[in-house]
C-alpha cells in the first residue's frame, strides 16, 4: 500500500516559549516514529546530546532514527521534497519557525509545497504562560501569530503566580484565537499523538538490546509520587492529558457535500481529522477516498479498495474537544445526499491532491 503523505508541522513561538524543549520532548517520545526536523542552524536548536549520533554536511543523524537538516526559506520546498523521499522512511517533519520566516509566510510556503508525498500538518504556536501578558504588550505581532495557529500550546502554566493568573492568561490567549485547540502544559510535554499518527514498528524484547531513550533518560529518576506507587509522571509529562478524540466506523457512505463542510469547518477544539470514506455515487463507489484536515486545510487522495472492505472510517483529534458533539457532527456526514444534487461530489474532489 502506498505510504500516506508526510505531515509537515510548523512550530512557532516567541523567544523562550519552549520550542527547543518541545522538539526534544517529541524526539524523546517519538514512539518509533522517524521524525525530520528542519532548522536554519544546528546551533540555534539544541538537540539533546543523547539523541545525536553523527553529522555530515547539512544533515544530523539522530540515534533514535530521526534526522535533522539545515534549511532556509529559499530552499524549503526542495528540502521538504528530499525529506519526503520514500528511501528516508520519515513519518513526519517538524519545522522550527524562528529565524526562518514569519509563521504566516512559512505556512504559505509549506502549503505551496504540498503534493501526494507532503501534507500540511498545521501551525503549532507556543506561548510562555508566565510571561505572555507583558510580552504580548511589548510585541503585539504575537497576537497576530496566535490568531492563525491551528493548535496553541500554553507552556510553563505551572510558573504562573496562581490559578487565577493562569486563568487570565488562558482567557487572553483564547481572545486572540477562539477556535484553535488550547493545551496548557508544563515542560512543553505535549503528546506527539496530537501531531502524528502512531507507527507499527515493533522492537523485539526477547533478549539483550540497546535501551530506548525513554529508559536511558528516566531510568534513574524517582517516581514523582515517591515509593507509594501512584505513577511516574516524569516531571509533569502527562503524555495523554489535554486531548480527546471521536471516531466513526460504518459500512455506510458519506454525503460528500456534508463531509467537505465538516472538514473545512471542524468542531470546536478539533485539530486533526483523518480517515477513509465511501461515496455512493456511480462513478465513485470504487474509489477509496482518504481525507485529512488540519485547521480547515483539507487534502483528499483517491485510492483503491483492493484488499479492503469498502466503508467509512473517520477520527477527530483535538484539545478541548466535546467528544459527544464531535461524534454527532460525524454522524451528520452520513445523511444521504439529495437525489437532485449531482454536483455535491465536487465539494470534496476539489481538495484532491494531484
Amino acid at each position: 500500500m502506498m505510504r500516506p503523505p508526510l505531515p509537515v508541522v510548523v512550530l512557532a513561538g516567541f523567544l523562550g516559549a519552549g520550542k527547543t524543549t518541545l522538539l526534544n520532548h517529541v524526539l524523546r517520545h517519538a514512539g518509533g516514529r522517524r521524525i525530520g526536523v528542519l532548522v536554519n542552524d544546528f546551533g540555534a536548536v539544541n538537540i539533546d546530546a543523547l539523541l545525536v549520533s553523527g553529522q555530515s554536511g547539512g544533515t544530523m543523524n539522530l540515534s533514535n532514527g530521526c534526522m535533522c537538516c539545515t534549511t532556509d526559506a529559499g530552499d524549503l520546498a526542495e528540502t521538504l521534497a528530499t525529506m519526503a523521499a520514500p528511501a528516508n522512511g520519515l513519518d513526519a517533519v517538524l519545522i522550527e519557525a524562528s529565524g526562518i520566516a514569519e509563521p504566516r509566510a512559512l505556512v504559505r510556503m509549506v502549503l505551496a509545497a504540498r503534493s501526494a508525498r507532503l501534507a500540511y500538518g498545521g501551525l503549532v504556536y507556543l506561548v510562555d504562560a508566565a510571561n505572555y501578558v507583558p510580552t504580548a504588550a511589548a510585541h503585539p505581532q504575537i497576537v497576530d501569530h496566535l490568531s492563525i495557529a491551528d493548535l496553541v500550546v500554553c507552556n510553563k502554566i505551572d510558573l504562573c503566580a496562581d490559578e487565577s493568573a493562569a486563568a487570565r492568561v488562558l482567557d487572553a490567549v483564547r481572545a486572540a484565537n477562539a477556535t484553535a485547540p488550547l493545551v496548557p502544559v508544563r515542560h512543553a510535554a505535549v503528546d506527539p499523538a496530537l501531531f502524528f499518527d502512531p507507527v507499527e514498528r515493533i522492537v523485539g524484547d526477547d533478549g539483550p538490546r540497546q535501551l530506548s531513550f525513554d529508559e536511558l533518560l528516566f531510568a534513574d529518576e524517582p517516581d514523582e509520587h515517591g515509593p507509594d506507587g501512584h505513577g511516574d509522571h516524569r516531571h509533569g509529562d502527562h503524555l495523554h492529558d489535554g486531548f480527546d478524540s471521536a471516531s466513526l466506523e460504518t459500512d455506510r457512505p458519506v454525503n460528500p457535500r456534508r463531509l467537505a463542510r465538516f472538514l473545512e469547518r471542524p468542531p470546536a477544539g478539533a485539530y486533526r481529522i483523518k480517515g477513509t470514506v465511501l461515496i455512493d455515487h456511480p462513478d465513485h463507489r470504487g474509489v477509496a477516498y482518504t481525507v485529512q484536515a488540519v485547521g480547515g486545510f483539507v487534502s483528499v487522495d483517491a485510492g483503491s479498495w483492493r484488499g479492503r472492505t469498502p466503508g467509512t472510517s473517520l477520527v477527530v483529534i483535538g484539545a478541548g474537544l466535546d467528544p459527544a458533539a464531535a461524534r454527532d457532527a460525524l454522524e451528520q456526514t452520513l445523511i444521504p445526499a439529495d437525489a437532485d444534487d449531482p454536483t455535491g461530489i465536487l465539494h470534496l474532489t476539489r481538495h484532491l491532491v494531484e
